[in-house]
């Protein structure tokens, strides 16, 4: 049996406040933000030392209308061997939308939304699984999310859609039980009816995590501390089945230390009351060659358990999902049966989101705009939807710029266009042999 233990979200921020912590078993990383070749010295050390590392992947789309993207997989299953994991996860959730078929273009959210509790999204969802399945080295669990808003028309409860899932496909369950308070709040979802549907024994691992309340809403934020509601939906899932595995996540906004310890203390004091409430023994967790080869000896058998979704089935929930997705993105008309004034905070959130994150892939255009980076770049996402990675989109961003004359000030406006071009087309001009040789000879000259 492979426990996990008591774990926590490593980031570069908190690599070294990580690699001192007492009592961390072990690790996970988000799998798109390492490079296999590359890994960073503090998870080589980690490993080292016997600490499990597990890729937390958020990029498949698992829940969106296409199959899962072969290339992502690959990247999946390279990051799992790479890094010796028993398990890789994802999450129940669509990431983007259009394209052929649509009467859009290809979209991105930027961010994980919900898919609808139907049965065409099941039956799209467990073949994509499955073939995310048989792409991977290792068993694979996937997480319920944290949604600000409802779909229309929802035939099944969240524990209903995700014991459906499990028992169709063998898949084990990451649960967050954050996102069970979030779903609460937001969508007013009782965490212990979710909890007492799910089937514990396929449980992998559990999430924890903080966030904050504003007009009603709860946001998911990954960056406040985990509240008493949080805990208290955790005891309750520990007083069900013993979790293998139980990981603190935070993304931003980090405390020192000794904070980050104080809460995983309180994650464990919530577990153990939950235990003393009545848990059970921990459920079996895949872990080594034999069970990797049991995981893989078992995939042709959940495919013939799990039907395939017809084109016909995946056809309308794309068009479903580009509808609800260019509203929030594009500012298209809500589709019928939303909560208008719920998809309105979902559409400022994930515009907040996209300025944070270009602001965190190219910091050097906040530095150069100063207090205008902000709303520059939120004027700029209202009519330009996101359709490749947050790097195409800083790199968009810089050409709008630079092409509208929004910048009024000539020398900030030379340095934006002097930054876009160092880093658009196939060869960025400071690296082309000619200006490489011109730069050195001159630092030659003047004896740099």
């Amino acid at each position: 049996m492979h426990r996990l233990g008591t774990g926590i979200g490593w980031r570069p921020e908190i690599a070294d406040a990580v690699e001192a912590m007492p009592g961390i078993d072990w690790v996970e990383v988000v799998a798109e933000n390492v490079c296999p070749g590359h890994l960073p010295a503090s998870l080589l050390r980690l490993r080292e030392r016997g600490v499990t590392v597990v890729p937390h992947g958020v990029s498949l789309g698992l829940g969106g209308a296409d199959r899962p993207d072969a290339g992502r997989l690959a990247a999946l299953a390279e990051r799992a061997e790479v890094l010796g994991s028993p398990l890789v996860t994802e999450h129940i959730a669509f990431v983007r939308a259009g394209g052929p078929g649509t009467f859009s273009p290809r979209l991105e959210a930027g961010h994980l939304l919900p898919v609808p509790r139907t049965r065409d999204a099941l039956d799209v969802l467990c073949e994509n699984v499955r073939i995310a399945q048989d792409a991977l080295p290792v068993p694979l669990a996937v997480e319920n999310i944290a949604a600000l808003f409802s779909w229309p028309g929802e035939e099944m409860t969240e524990g209903q859609f995700l014991y459906e899932l499990a028992d169709r496909t063998g898949v084990r369950l990451l649960i967050d039980v954050a996102n069970l308070h979030t779903n609460h709040v937001n969508r007013g979802e009782d965490p212990a009816e979710a909890l007492a549907a799910l089937p514990l024994e396929a449980l992998a691992y559990v999430h924890v995590a903080g966030g904050f309340e504003r007009d009603g809403v709860w946001h998911d934020s990954h960056a406040h501390p985990v509240t008493q509601p949080v805990l208290d939906v955790l005891t309750d899932l520990a007083s069900r089945v013993a979790p293998p595995g139980v990981l603190l996540e935070r993304d931003e906004d980090f405390p020192e230390p000794a904070e980050l310890e104080g809460e995983l203390a309180a994650i464990g004091a919530a577990v153990e009351k939950g235990r003393a409430a009545g848990g059970r023994e921990a459920v079996r967790l895949p872990g080594g060659a034999a069970d990797s080869a049991a995981a893989g000896s078992g995939a042709a058998h959940i495919g013939a358990r799990t039907a395939a979704a017809g084109e016909g089935t995946r056809r309308r929930l794309a068009l479903a999902q580009t509808a609800l997705l260019s509203s929030l993105v594009a500012g298209t008309p809500a589709p019928e049966g939303f909560d208008r004034e719920r998809l309105e905070v979902q559409a400022r959130a994930l515009a907040g989101k996209r300025a944070g994150v270009v602001a965190k892939v190219a910091p050097e255009l906040p530095r150069l705009l100063g207090p205008a980076y902000r709303p520059a770049f939120l004027a700029y996402a209202r009519e330009r939807p996101m359709t490749g990675g947050y790097r195409r989109d800083a790199l968009d961003f810089a050409a709008h710029l630079v092409r509208s004359g929004t910048v009024a000030d000539a020398r900030v406006r030379r340095e934006v266009r002097r930054w876009w071009r160092e880093r658009s087309g196939p060869v960025p001009p400071s690296r082309r042999p000619a200006v490489r040789l011109v730069r050195a000879t001159r630092r030659v000259l003047l004896g740099h």
